[in-house]
C-alpha cells in the first residue's frame, strides 16, 4: 500500500509543475524576457504584469465547440436526468477547459448522501490515474489529494473494489508530504468498499498517447507566446525612447569634481533647455527606431501561434485579416474542425464511461452514447 502512496505523490509532483505553468500562461502570467539585464532593471517594473495573451484564444476556440447535447441509447433519458441534476451542462465545460489548458482533467462519480449518483469535476493537479501496462487504456487505480481546513493533507487511493483513505497526523507547510507521513483516516473508517467493480475516477486526457497523460493545447504555443511578448516589449521600449528622444552635445568643455569624476554639463528633461557660451558647440539627437518593423514581427508571431496550434487566424488577428465567410471560413477552420472531432471522440468515450458508472449506481446497466451539439458555424 505504501508504494501506491509513493507512486501517487511522485506523479503529483512531476505533473504539478507542468500544470502550474500552463495554468499561469492561460491566465496571462507569463515569463517575460528582456534582451539584457540592464533593460530588465530599467523596464522590468514598468512591464512586470504585461502580456499580449493569446493562450485563451487557442484553448477557447476548441472549448466553444465542445458541448454535450445529451445521450443516446436505452438509458439515455436516465443519463440526461443525472446530467442535469448534477449541473453538468455547465460543469462539463469546466472539465473540458481543464483538459485543454493542462492536458488532463478528472471527474469522480460516487453516490451522494441520498444514494443517488453524483459527478464531481476535479482539478488536474489534485488527481492522477495509473494505467495497466498489460491492458493499455484501463485504469488500475487512481488517487486524489487535498488540504483540509486545519492544514493537514488528505489522500484517497481508488481501486476497483475499495477506496483507501489517508491523512497526515499534523499540519505541514508542504502541500505534498512524504508517503511515510500518511496514516489511515480512521475518522471515516479508513477503508470504504467499492461495490461497482471499476475505479470511480475518469481521466480526460487531451491529445494523449495510449495510457499516457494528456498534452496541453498550449504546449506548442508557449514558446511562440514568449517570443510575441518579447517583440511587444521591445516595441514598447522603443516607444518609450521615441517619446523622449536621446540628445547629444559636442564641443562642450567637461568639468570634473574633486574626485576626478566628470560632471554632467546639462540636466536632461522635457522642462530643461541646454545652453552654452561656446560658439563651436553642437547639439543633436539620435534617430529613433521605426515602429513598423516591430509591428511586422509581432504579427508574424501571431501567425506562428495559429500555425503550430491549428487556430484560425481570425481568432488571433481579427483587426487585420477580417472575418472570412463561406468556403474561406471552411478552409480556415479545417484543422480546428479536425481537432474538435478528435476531442469529441476522446472526451465522449470518457463521458460515456462516467455516465455508465453513474447509471450503475442507480441500478441501471445499459450502455449509452454521447451526443454533441453541432459546432457553431
Amino acid at each position: 500500500m505504501n508504494e501506491h502512496i509513493e507512486e501517487a505523490i511522485t506523479e503529483f509532483r512531476r505533473e504539478g509543475r507542468r500544470y502550474a505553468k500552463t495554468e499561469r500562461y492561460y491566465r496571462g502570467d507569463h515569463d517575460l524576457a528582456f534582451a539584457t539585464e540592464k533593460f530588465a532593471n530599467t523596464f522590468g517594473s514598468l512591464f512586470r504584469e504585461f502580456a499580449m495573451n493569446l493562450c485563451p484564444a487557442v484553448c477557447d476556440a476548441v472549448r466553444d465547440r465542445l458541448r454535450v447535447a445529451g445521450f443516446a441509447g436505452e438509458a439515455g433519458e436516465a443519463a440526461e436526468a443525472i446530467w442535469r441534476r448534477t449541473r453538468m451542462p455547465i460543469r462539463s465545460g469546466e472539465v473540458h477547459r481543464e483538459a485543454l489548458v493542462n492536458g488532463d482533467a478528472y471527474v469522480i462519480v460516487w453516490p451522494d448522501e441520498a444514494g443517488r449518483a453524483a459527478i464531481y469535476p476535479q482539478r488536474a493537479a489534485n488527481c492522477t490515474a495509473i494505467y495497466d501496462e498489460e491492458h493499455p487504456g484501463r485504469v488500475l487505480r487512481a488517487a486524489k489529494h487535498w488540504r483540509t481546513a486545519d492544514g493537514r493533507t488528505r489522500l484517497n487511493v481508488f481501486y476497483p473494489d475499495r477506496i483507501e483513505r489517508f491523512i497526515t497526523a499534523k499540519a505541514g507547510e508542504a502541500a505534498l508530504p512524504e508517503a511515510r507521513e500518511f496514516l489511515p483516516f480512521m475518522e471515516a473508517g479508513g477503508r470504504m468498499a467499492n461495490p461497482f467493480g471499476s475505479v470511480p475516477v475518469f481521466h480526460f486526457a487531451n491529445n494523449a498517447d495510449i495510457g499516457a497523460r494528456g498534452r496541453s493545447e498550449l504546449e506548442a504555443a508557449i514558446p511562440v507566446q514568449d517570443g510575441l511578448n518579447k517583440a511587444v516589449l521591445d516595441m514598447l521600449v522603443a516607444m518609450e525612447f521615441s517619446a523622449y528622444r536621446q540628445r547629444w552635445a559636442a564641443g562642450i568643455e567637461i568639468e570634473y569634481d574633486n574626485e576626478g569624476n566628470a560632471v554632467a554639463p546639462f540636466k536632461a528633461g522635457v522642462d530643461h533647455l541646454w545652453v552654452t557660451e561656446n560658439p563651436n558647440a553642437r547639439f543633436g539627437d539620435f534617430e529613433t527606431a521605426g515602429l513598423d518593423q516591430f509591428i511586422k514581427v509581432k504579427d508574424s508571431f501571431r501567425i506562428d501561434v495559429a500555425s503550430v496550434t491549428g487556430t484560425p487566424m481570425y481568432y488571433l488577428m481579427p483587426h487585420t485579416r477580417g472575418f472570412p465567410s463561406g468556403d474561406a471560413l471552411r478552409r480556415a477552420e479545417s484543422r480546428l474542425a479536425a481537432k474538435v472531432r478528435d476531442r469529441q471522440a476522446a472526451f465522449g468515450h470518457t463521458w460515456a464511461e462516467a455516465m455508465a458508472f453513474a447509471l450503475r449506481i442507480e441500478g441501471r446497466g445499459a450502455e449509452i452514447e454521447v451526443r454533441w451539439e453541432p459546432p457553431p458555424s
